[in-house]
Parts: C-alpha cells; structure tokens; sequence
C-alpha cells in the first residue's frame, strides 16, 4: 500500500510537492481552504492528482506520512493548529523536496532583503563557469517541482522564513544570511527575535562541512549569532570591517575576497549592480562561488556582466527627463532604504499596501534629503500620513497603479526620479508583488 502525502495549498510550492511525491510514488491528495487559481488545477487535472478545494476534508488526511504546508499558510491558522494537535508531521516543501537531491549539492539564500538578487549572482556565476546548476525556490520554479522537471548537480534555492519555520533536517552545504530587518512581523507576534530564529533556521542542521555566509554589518545578525549556534564554517562579509576569512570592502573601492586559501580583489566600480546593497550580495555570491571552486576571473566577469533583476531597482524608462524606476520587490523599509540610498535625483515616491508593523522613521532622513513627494497606493494610506506628513510637503492618495503614475508624471519635472518601492506587502490591490511591479511598467509604457 502506498503512503500517503498530504498537501495543504496548491500554488507553486504545493503542486511541486505533490508533482514530486507523486514522482516518488506517494498516494497524493491536495487540499487548498480557497479557490485554487486555473494554471495550478490544470497541472493536477492533468497529472491525475486528487484534490479539493474550498474546503479540507479530515478524513482524507488519516494514516498520512507526511502532511507539506505551503508557506502561505500562517503556524497559526486553525487547520494547522488541529493537526498538531492530532499528532501529524507537519513539513514544508523544502523540507521535502531536500530529501531528493541525491549528491546535489544545495546552496540556500535567505535575509529580508536581498535574498532574489544573491540568488541570481550565485546562479550567474556557477552557470557562466560551466556548471550544471539551476535556479529555484521562490524564484522561479518551486524547489519540489524543479526537481521533477530539470535536475541538477546543484541548487541555488531562495527560502523564505516561512519556509524555513516547517524544517526539520533540511541542510544546505552553503547557507548564505543576507540580512535581518524587520519585516512579516505579523506572522511572528511582532516579536523579531522570533523572525530571526526563522531565518537561523537555515543553519540548525549545518555540519562542519559546510559553511554559513552571513554579513558582518548587519546588527540584528550580530546579536543573534550567539543564540544560534552551527557547527558549520562561518564565513562574514562587510563594508567596513577588515576580515580574514570570507569578504570585504577595502576604502570603500576594492571588494576583497578571502576563502581558504583562495584569495581574489576586484574593483567595486566594476559591478554591473550599483549601490551598497548590491556590494553586499555580490560579496555573499563571490565568497561562495570562490567556495565552490569557482576561479576568480569567472566570478570577476560575472559580477561585470549581469543583468537587473526584475521587479528591484529595475529602470522602465526615462519619459520627458524623468527616470521611472520599479522596486516592486522593496516590500519592507530597509528595502526601501537600500532604493533611496542609491538614487541620486529628487524623487517622487510610491509607498503603500499591508503594513506588516513598519518603523518608518529609519526612512526619514533620506526621505527628507531626497523625497519631494510621496503618492501612497494602498488601501490605508493613514500610517503613511503619519509617518511622513510633517517631512514631505505632498502626499497624495491613489487606489491604482495607473493612477498612481499618471499623478507622478504630473507631478515630476525633468532630472526627477519615479521611485516604486512600497515598504508594504502587495496583496490589498494586487495579486503579489510582480503583478504590482507589471502593472507599474504598463502605465510607465502607456505614457
């Protein structure tokens, strides 16, 4: 008889849990408590994979081997509670879908900020030295399903903290922590100690065969590293600190790397990614490429030649002298913080969508220095209001991506910049923060 899988939530993390689990021979059944979007329920119509949605039929789940949560899905909902109650394994789909590798090795990313873009140079990397490596996670395919469709000799996994929450063995060779700021502090009882205890999950299972990247700078990082302590290698990068293993800035110019007995510099002007932000994922990337046996001049060319990222700090277009600019994916301050950081013209700023229990005054002196008005696209724009009415002399509501951009070409002049960076979660008016970030580029376009 076969065992049996049960999946909670049919996106892309569950219906790659359960393209693998059926793969591996599991008796499958998805249960999704909504309306499971059409191009998930082709893929289970036409795999064969039973499946409900609207609704979680108990029954269903007696005798299950495992049941894989999607990250949506809050520790504290009641269906979940219940099933801890019940006694059932309740896992994520990292968790499982580790457990297929083979002799793959797996690299992790996670942070609160930063995580998409080290991902994407670590990817760039080991691709343009040769290697068999894909690219997963919470970028692109889900980290099951990429299993099933493209295996690889290695996986260069995004993970989120609600991922890492439902782990119990998952392992990566090569952990890399970008950052901790506050941010989904309404899934952790806006206690940042137990965000950070989520993201330090990725180091709990690590042996001294592996390594852990993690930025030096990072304040929160620092007080939480004694707290949770790795067997694993530990290997810091930073700005200002002069460091013998892993990765630093010399002079604020030459990016040093130092990895074993591998050692490499290179010329910070060099990056194709600019700002400080990006400093610190290229140092994250090179340290573990280096690692990996990447040569230098391979890392080198990489961090020379790769692209933006979509959705962050990513030009549109320059209209009538004016930059617009999508930072979609800045869904927290800090994110927000690294975009105005880098940005040197007076800005018009698009804010706004769920607070998850932002602290914006870490904002206000940028904001202050750079900002010449703020155009709010959320539902509750009043914590905004708030924040910055005494610092900014316009802010204005809007209810639309189109609307929020036409306000801003009307209210920007030439040499001004058009900054979406929202500090806020997405999904008040949009569906997540690439279909924010889409609908942004189309009315930049439609101007």
């Amino acid at each position: 008889m076969k065992q049996k899988i049960i999946i909670l939530g049919a996106a892309e993390s569950g219906i790659g849990a359960a393209l693998l689990a059926q793969q591996q021979g599991f008796a499958v059944w998805v249960s999704d408590g909504g309306v499971i979007k059409n191009k998930y329920k082709q893929q289970l119509i036409s795999n064969n994979i039973e499946h409900e949605q609207g609704v979680h039929t108990l029954q269903k789940f007696v005798g299950a081997t495992y049941i894989i949560k999607s990250p949506g899905i809050p520790s504290n909902a009641p269906i979940i509670k219940q099933l801890k109650s019940e006694g059932y394994c309740i896992i994520s789909e990292i968790e499982f879908a580790a457990k297929y590798v083979g002799n793959s090795t797996i690299i992790a990313i996670t942070g609160s900020n930063g995580k998409t873009t080290t991902t994407t140079m670590v990817h760039h990397m080991l691709s343009l030295a040769g290697l068999n490596v894909v690219m997963c996670g919470n970028i692109g395919n889900s980290f099951a399903a990429q299993i099933v469709l493209q295996p690889a000799d290695v996986y260069v996994v995004e993970v989120s903290s609600f991922q890492l929450d439902d782990i119990k063995d998952f392992k990566p060779h090569i952990a890399i922590l970008t950052n901790i700021t506050p941010d989904h502090l309404d899934r952790y009882e806006y206690d940042i100690n137990k965000y950070a205890a989520a993201k330090f999950n990725i180091t709990k299972n690590q042996t001294v065969d592996d390594i852990f990247i993690f930025c030096a700078d990072d304040v929160v990082t620092q007080q939480q590293l004694p707290l949770h302590p790795t067997l694993a290698q530990l290997y810091p990068f930073s700005l200002n600190k002069v460091l013998p293993q892993g990765a630093y800035i010399n002079n604020n110019e030459t990016m040093i790397v130092k990895v074993k007995d591998e050692s490499m510099e290179m010329n910070v002007s060099d990056f194709t990614l600019k700002g400080k932000h990006n400093q610190y994922n290229g140092m994250a990337a090179a340290v573990s490429s280096l690692y990996m046996g990447i040569r230098k001049e391979s890392v080198r060319d990489s961090l020379k030649s790769i692209e933006s990222i979509a959705h962050r700090i990513e030009t549109v277009a320059t209209i009538r002298g004016v930059e617009y600019i999508n930072d979609s994916k800045g869904t927290n301050v800090n994110s927000t913080w690294y975009a105005l950081e880098c940005i040197n013209k007076p800005i018009i700023l698009i804010l706004g969508g769920v607070d998850k229990g932002n602290d914006y005054s870490v904002l206000n002196d940028l904001v202050a220095k750079k900002v010449k008005a703020i155009i709010c696209l959320g539902l509750n724009n009043e914590p905004l209001h708030i924040a910055f009415g005494t610092i900014v002399p316009t802010i204005m509501d809007t209810a639309s991506a189109k609307e929020a951009v036409g306000l801003a070409y009307s209210l920007s002049t030439n040499g001004d910049a058009v900054l979406l960076s929202p500090s806020c979660a997405s999904f008040d008016l949009f569906d997540n923060f690439e279909d924010r970030g889409i609908q942004f580029k189309k009315a930049v376009l439609a101007l």
